[in-house]
């Protein structure tokens, strides 16, 4: 079976430390994270950015900061996440590409996201996917709902993305698809055939359905982004939860993919 390659999502724009006391937050954290999860089988590190007070933030400076650490530590690739926080002016969200990581996430679509908006007009993102595509990073398409997919096929069709796409299937967000194989399933059957996936579910069945989506031959995702426990009552860290997520893909017959591998199986030999 073709290698998968495991994404650590650190730590994400809604939790905080008051939720968890070892949210990554600091640049020197979140470096220390990508380091274990990159040692507990991770290739690919989801980053997030917090400012001094823990809140999301667009600041380049500290962008630069983690990148670089980061980057010291460990051949863990980065995919820094331009959908930062429900609070950052878009304006200030794109410009983080201009630092030309490896990967970046492009959000098709605005959507309500739990108590908030999650604000992504389509004249910005097709401006951000055109940058993107200039500089020769690349994206990772967030679909919270089906129609965030045909969003992105219609950005395919108008030049502004690169085959293969990337895409995550996001699941369990309040404003966008539940939580069931069945909408995994429905999402996946209509992705490109040259399509490259992961399933990310968020909170409680985040080990159940990321597990389906390796038996069916995606990728997948896991980090305190996505979860905060390991199981009731047991606070997880992003190394304990790669590590379990490759016990599973051992289990299912799937190699990891080496950070090498991942460079093929992703388009970014470049």
């Amino acid at each position: 079976m073709k290698p998968i390659v495991i994404t650590a999502a650190l730590t994400g724009p809604i939790a905080t430390k008051a939720d968890h006391p070892g949210l990554p937050t600091t640049p020197e954290e979140i470096a220390a994270a990508a380091t274990a999860a990159y040692k507990a089988g991770a290739a690919v590190a989801h980053v997030h950015l917090r400012d001094e007070r823990g809140l999301p933030t667009a600041n380049l400076d500290i962008a630069k900061r983690v990148l670089d650490l980061i980057q010291e530590q460990s051949p863990i690739l980065v995919q820094l996440s331009t959908g930062v926080g429900l609070d950052v002016p878009y304006g200030e969200r794109e410009k983080l590409v201009e630092l030309r990581p490896r990967m970046a996430t492009l959000n098709p679509c605005t959507m309500s996201f739990g108590v908030g908006e999650f604000r992504n007009p389509p004249k910005d993102v097709r401006r951000l996917a055109a940058r993107m595509r200039e500089l020769g990073v690349k994206a990772e398409l967030e679909v919270y709902d089906s129609g965030h997919l045909d969003m992105c096929l219609t950005l395919l069709k108008e030049g502004l993305l690169v085959e293969p796409l990337q895409f995550s299937i996001v699941m369990g967000v309040k404003g966008g698809m539940s939580a069931s194989a069945e909408n995994l399933l429905y999402n996946v059957g209509r992705l490109p055939s040259t399509a490259i996936w992961q399933g990310i579910a968020v909170g409680r069945s985040n080990l159940e359905l990321t597990t389906v989506s390796i038996a069916i031959g995606g990728n997948a995702r896991t980090g305190l982004e996505d979860t905060l426990l390991m199981r009731k009552g047991e606070l997880a860290d992003n190394g304990r939860l790669v590590a379990r997520l490759a016990e599973v893909c051992k289990t299912l017959g799937r190699p990891i993919a080496t950070v090498d591998e991942t460079k093929k199986l992703l388009g970014l030999e470049n």
